[in-house]
């Protein structure tokens, strides 16, 4: 049976209980029982399984297994995607997201080179599944999605605005809510405008590849894009990904089965892949 879709503030509200739920669940252990993680975040046991249920339609003991620190090299293990067959499988196929119909473009060199001179970015601040979320957009498309829960509204927003210094902000969420809603799913067509170095939007552009549910490496990132030994210069363009979310950076972890790195903190790594993969398997 399929959960009932959230809201975007619900799912601002679950993930707050999500991200207690990781501190309790990691303080706890993998045999926490129901009544203990409940206590954990202040809630009933009944009040506490109704929201899992909302979040992502698995019981808070399955769950568990999603959020374990080792959950990343299970799915390494079982869910690993090559990336030698993005071309069969890209956007058309199964790395949609949510089924979400997905277009984009990227700037020209040229374009950015100039640091966003003469381009005009509205943004606005959204609820979303991971939390408070800022969002940007030119008049092509979503140009950044970026999640405030760890680092604070303040230091996304002015790393954020970094990444584009010359460019003129400003701040209009009803513009870009129509982009924003598709993004997360509710309705519509989402359109990314990719602001970036050539070599990154080549790596962005194989993380659009990975379908929902499933994980890589930086490495096989490196050989998908023609380029085996740069595997550091990967993890970088990985990390400075503007679009969170559809352009699933979340998806690429160590050859070790690791998290590695996440840009706005490892607890909304774990928790979107642990929701993606929560979906999966619940039919969500």
């Amino acid at each position: 049976m399929r959960a009932k879709p959230t809201t975007a503030a619900e799912g601002h509200y679950h993930y707050q209980v999500i991200r207690r739920a990781l501190e309790a669940i990691d303080a706890a252990g993998p045999q926490a029982s129901l009544e203990a993680l409940a206590a954990g975040v202040g809630m009933s046991p009944a009040h506490f399984q109704r929201v899992f249920s909302a979040w992502v339609g698995v019981s808070p003991k399955r769950y568990q297994q999603y959020l374990a620190l080792d959950h990343a090299r299970a799915l390494l293990s079982e869910h690993f995607t090559t990336l030698d067959t993005a071309d069969a499988v890209g956007l058309s196929g199964s790395g949609r997201l949510h089924d979400l119909f997905l277009r984009w473009e990227a700037m020209s060199p040229g374009d950015y080179a100039r640091r966003g001179a003469g381009l005009k970015i509205r943004w606005g601040w959204f609820d979303s599944p991971f939390g408070r979320m800022l969002a940007m957009g030119t008049g092509r498309g979503l140009c950044g999605l970026a999640f405030a829960e760890e680092t604070g509204d303040e230091a996304t927003m002015a790393d954020m605005r970094a990444r584009w210094p010359q460019a003129e902000f400003v701040e209009d969420p009803a513009a870009i809510a129509p982009w924003v809603a598709a993004a997360l799913g509710q309705s519509g067509e989402a359109r990314l405008h990719l602001i970036g170095a050539p070599f990154q939007i080549k790596v962005w552009e194989a993380l659009l590849a990975i379908p929902s549910g499933q994980v890589t490496t930086y490495g096989e990132i490196a050989r998908a894009i023609g380029n085996p030994k740069a595997v550091r210069a990967v993890g970088t363009a990985v990390g400075r990904n503007p679009v969170s979310w559809l352009i699933p950076c979340h998806r690429a972890l160590r050859k070790s089965g690791g998290l590695g790195g996440y840009h706005w903190g490892l607890p909304v790594k774990r928790a979107m892949l642990a929701w993606e993969a929560a979906r999966a398997e619940s039919g969500a």
